[in-house]
C-alpha cells in the first residue's frame, strides 16, 4: 500500500485492489453477504408454516377444536402481523379463539374457546392481535 500526499487510501480503494471492484465481488468469489443472507432468513421466516407445540395440540384435540383452513390462514397471518410489530409472545383472538403463538418459533403454544378463557386473563404475553 502506498502513502500519497500523507493521505491513507480509502477502505474502498484498499478493498478494490486486493479483492477486485466492488459489484460482483460477492457472486465472484462464491461468498454471499450479509445483507443477502438477512433477506433469505426473513423470507424463510415468512414462509414457514405455523406449527404447534404437543401441549397445543392435545388441547386442540381435549376441547375438540378443529381449524379450518381458512381459519389456519388467518392465525398465520395473524402470528406475521405480530412479528412485524415486533411481539415475541402473542395473544391471537380469532372467532371464539385464543391462541398464545410464540412469535420467534412460529409456535401455537396453547389453545382455548371463549368458554375455556375463565377470567380472561391472559400472562407471558407482550402484545395481541385480533383476526
Amino acid at each position: 500500500m502506498r502513502i500519497m500526499n500523507g493521505q491513507f487510501p480509502s477502505i474502498e480503494q484498499a478493498t478494490e485492489k486486493y479483492t477486485g471492484p466492488a459489484s460482483g465481488r460477492a457472486e465472484a468469489n462464491g461468498r454471499r453477504t450479509f445483507a443477502d443472507i438477512l433477506s433469505d432468513k426473513k423470507l424463510e421466516k415468512e414462509g414457514t408454516e405455523l406449527k404447534f407445540s404437543k401441549h397445543a395440540s392435545h388441547r386442540l384435540s381435549d376441547r375438540n377444536i378443529e381449524l379450518s383452513d381458512s381459519q389456519m390462514e388467518r392465525l398465520s397471518e395473524g402470528t406475521q402481523m405480530a412479528g412485524r410489530k415486533g411481539i415475541s409472545e402473542s395473544l391471537v383472538i380469532m372467532d371464539e379463539l385464543a391462541f398464545i403463538v410464540s412469535v420467534r418459533n412460529n409456535t401455537v403454544i396453547t389453545a382455548m374457546d371463549q368458554n375455556e378463557a375463565g377470567e380472561n386473563v391472559f400472562t407471558n404475553i407482550d402484545g395481541a392481535v385480533i383476526v
